[in-house]
């Protein structure tokens, strides 16, 4: 499945889009105590910043399904906040959240970025050690609630 995947630019307003976003919404809803609607609204009041020119939106397609989402938003001319990983339960350990990484660190670099943060919580262990593993570092908090470690990466 890996090999036929392909990471595209997407609205995040479209329909596999938002799809994608809700499955993200429900696993932090079902692993995360004590979270809740207003801290994962669906619709995403954020989506207007995941757009060019100053974010990105990126899906991975297979055979016209979405398997997974990641998008970007700018915090300052240098500095771009990667947000909504998720990637559909039965394309994980195929190393697609790591594709997806890579390629939303492309896209940062295109908007002329040169240092991403994120969040995440301890209960998406998976994530932390992703974030780990491909050269991110645990800064300071930069969010509250329900956030419990923040990474940062120059890139």
């Amino acid at each position: 499945m890996e090999s036929s995947v392909a990471i595209v630019a997407a609205d995040p307003d479209d329909l596999q889009s938002r799809d994608c976003l809700s499955f993200y919404f429900r696993l932090l809803a079902d692993r995360i105590p004590g979270i809740s609607a207003t801290h994962v609204p669906d619709p995403d009041p954020d989506a207007d910043q995941y757009r060019p020119p100053t974010g990105a939106f990126l899906l991975a397609r297979s055979d016209g399904h979405a398997l997974a989402c990641v998008s970007l938003k700018t915090v300052d001319t240098t500095t771009g906040e990667v947000k909504r990983l998720w990637v559909a339960p039965e394309a994980r350990g195929l190393g697609l959240a790591r594709r997806m990484m890579e390629a939303i660190e492309d896209q940062a670099r295109a908007l002329g970025m040169s240092r991403l943060r994120l969040d995440t919580n301890e209960n998406l262990p998976e994530a932390i050690a992703l974030y780990r593993k491909t050269g991110w570092t645990e800064v300071a908090p930069f969010t509250d609630f329900p956030a419990t470690h923040w990474f940062a990466k120059d890139i």
